[in-house]
């Protein structure tokens, strides 16, 4: 009996991953650009139409990413945990006479692109909104909430997120950087 109930177990697995990779492949043209080896999941939702992501991305189940007039670009080797959000834009507050709801022109700087470079890592449940830059290595802690740009190989947390430490020292990142891309590149 046990081994029949490990059989079926195998082939729900199976067929989830098939369903997954059927799931993804069609929804790959609904974005603006999207690299190989790219990984999401039918319970994210996405803007697709401004949202270019690079190669070997992970987003885990529960992301939530709204561009609407702004873009969303996402580099290389990019994690992503459960339940992250971004937000490109924003709604006008100072227009008077008329309710939120009603209005649907945006103002300049409402919008903004949100930009993650290659080699970041984005915790569960962080929240990166308009107009913020993700700088390569940087980590962002589970519960974030990101407001600025986030320096290169910088661990960032909080609410709103600010620096917690970095990957390492200068000599550090520049070795990893040498060993990533064979060169040097000065970032502090």
């Amino acid at each position: 009996m046990r081994f029949i109930g490990y059989i079926i177990g195998r082939l729900i697995i199976l067929f989830r991953g098939i369903k997954n990779r059927i799931f993804r492949y069609f929804l790959k043209f609904s974005f603006k650009s999207l690299g190989k080896n790219v990984k999401f999941n039918n319970k994210d939702t996405f803007t697709f139409k401004n949202i270019s992501i690079g190669n070997d991305v992970y987003i885990a189940p529960g992301a939530f990413f709204l561009s609407s007039d702004s873009e969303i670009f996402i580099g290389n080797k990019v994690l992503f945990g459960p339940n992250v959000t971004i937000i490109t834009g924003d709604h006008p507050i100072d227009l008077r006479g008329k309710y939120i709801y009603d209005i649907n022109e945006k103002q300049p700087g409402e919008d903004l692109p949100v930009v993650i470079e290659d080699d970041v890592w984005i915790g569960t449940g962080a929240v990166i909104l308009k107009g913020v830059i993700i700088k390569r290595g940087a980590i962002v802690a589970a519960g974030a909430i990101v407001t600025k740009d986030v320096p290169p190989y910088a661990i960032v947390g909080g609410i709103p997120a600010k620096v917690l430490k970095y990957r390492g020292d200068e000599s550090e990142i520049l070795r990893h950087e040498e060993k990533l891309y064979g060169k040097q590149i000065t970032f502090f």
